[in-house]
């Protein structure tokens, strides 16, 4: 695995031995020795992952992780404070401006390396998320920092303990800030952990007739729950389980006894992280839909249609089915326009689509295919039926006048309409669209308001 770390400290011979450390380990190190250089790093080309040092002359470590989880284009980058403060009150202090994760000096070369490849593949990750999203020219860059995240929700924490003494404790800690379920049985846990809408797992590594890693492993192999947040509760004794809890992809993990304080503000960290990527992963969603869809209508978009009328004319080939196809245009739409403006234009494109979704089935395609173009794809659908369904259509629009201009205006619309069925093994989408096309000049020729089927 190799990633771009930025290592932060006022003390030379500290940067040098991370350092050395991270690029043993075939990493791409940039160093800096204030806060503020970091800062001006960060800007001109985002690393992967921060490891920074809390105290430093002018702007500290702190100030500098809270400053960097407040800029939209750099709160996801990973922050690892490492530093010489062993107190609990520093560790909550780095984790409430935003730090990832506290690690003490002397760090073992183990434990950092570990830490820091976790947080790569989580970062990995989000950047993939990033570039998908992106991609659609969808926003995610909005301007909300971390604590936008939690600020109106409490988190939802599902804690894993058999020892109730243990998790009670663990949940009334948690119980200002989040909603938490218990659950003692493992075997349990990881069906509640699918089936609910959590936001963190805190599982205790002391599970008396089960392995705790074991369940961690678990929730990691289901897709509902890869990429829910997984802290453990350990033991003072339990390194070696909690590295290789680490290299599971467990996110972090709390040493008894706990405080209180660092308990909440590392629930916090992990909620806000698994929310943060949540909005990601929508905005990708979304994405993929406006890809496929026309904005205007709410309809499939032509791009949808060539790939998936494919589908349909392969599938009622091989299965000997009948396919019907319908181009509709809307007559004399361009005097719409010319006449009442392009928003009424938009008034009667968007009141169309919806009466055609009300006289379609949902097994049948309705696609925008360009201006006031329109196809309808229907499976299982002869030319006899097909004819009935574009007259009831035809009926449908021309009926009723259309709304415009907030209701304020009427306009009687028509439509003309050209349909074309499957003719033989040898049919191809282009052809079928072709037919129909050239019906639909002969409805346009013929006076508009009609139907007409294509020669077979």
């Amino acid at each position: 695995m190799t990633a771009r770390v930025l290592v932060v400290d006022d003390i030379l011979a500290n940067v040098k031995l991370l350092e050395a450390r991270l690029s043993a380990e075939y990493f791409d190190v940039r160093t800096a020795t204030s806060g503020q250089e970091a800062l001006d790093i960060l800007d001109r080309s985002p690393c992967d992952i921060v490891l920074l040092d809390a105290m430093m002359p002018g702007l500290d470590g702190f100030e500098t992780c809270r400053r960097i989880k407040n800029s939209p284009l750099l709160m996801h980058i990973p922050v690892i404070m490492v530093t010489a403060l062993d107190q609990t009150s520093d560790r909550v202090r780095g984790l409430e401006a935003g730090a990832d994760d506290f690690l003490t000096k002397p760090v073992s070369d183990l434990a950092l390396i570990t830490r820091v490849k976790s947080f790569v593949r989580l970062k990995m990750l989000t950047d993939e998320l990033h570039l998908r999203a992106r991609q659609g020219s969808v926003g995610v860059e909005d301007r909300f920092s971390l604590a936008d995240l939690t600020r109106n929700e409490p988190g939802r924490v599902l804690v894993v303990d058999d020892r109730a003494s243990s998790s009670e404790r663990i949940a009334q800690g948690l119980a200002s800030e989040n909603r938490v379920d218990v659950e003692a049985l493992p075997q349990e846990a990881l069906f509640r952990a699918a089936e609910g809408n959590y936001d963190l797992v805190i599982v205790s590594i002391s599970l008396a007739d089960y392995d705790a890693l074991r369940l961690c492993s678990q929730l990691r192999s289901l897709e509902r729950t890869r990429m829910l947040p997984i802290l453990l509760v350990a033991e003072p004794e339990d390194n070696a389980r909690l590295l290789r809890g680490l290299d599971l992809g467990v996110n972090d993990y709390l040493v008894r006894p706990i405080d209180r304080q660092e308990l909440l503000a590392r629930a916090r960290t992990q909620v806000r992280r698994k929310r943060y990527t949540d909005k990601l992963r929508d905005s990708v969603a979304h994405t993929m839909e406006m890809a496929v869809m026309d904005s205007l209508t709410g309809l499939h978009n032509r791009r949808y249609l060539e790939s998936h009328l494919s589908t349909l004319v392969e599938q009622s080939i091989a299965r000997g089915r009948e396919l019907s196809v319908l181009v509709v245009d809307i007559d004399h739409f361009k005097s719409v326009n010319d006449t009442h403006g392009h928003d009424a234009g938009d008034d009667v494109l968007r009141e169309f689509a919806r009466r055609v979704r009300k006289n379609v089935r949902g097994i049948d395609l309705a696609c925008r295919f360009g201006g006031e173009e329109f196809v309808i794809a229907m499976p299982e659908t002869d030319g006899e039926l097909a004819r009935m369904v574009a007259e009831r259509l035809r009926q449908r629009i021309a009926g009723e006048p259309f709304r415009i201009a907030g209701g304020a205006k009427q306009l009687n619309v028509t439509i003309s309409i050209g349909l074309a069925s499957l003719d033989g093994a040898g049919e191809t989408p282009e052809a079928m669209l072709k037919r129909a096309d050239l019906a639909l000049y002969q409805a346009k020729r013929e006076g508009r308001n009609r139907v007409v089927a294509a020669a077979a």
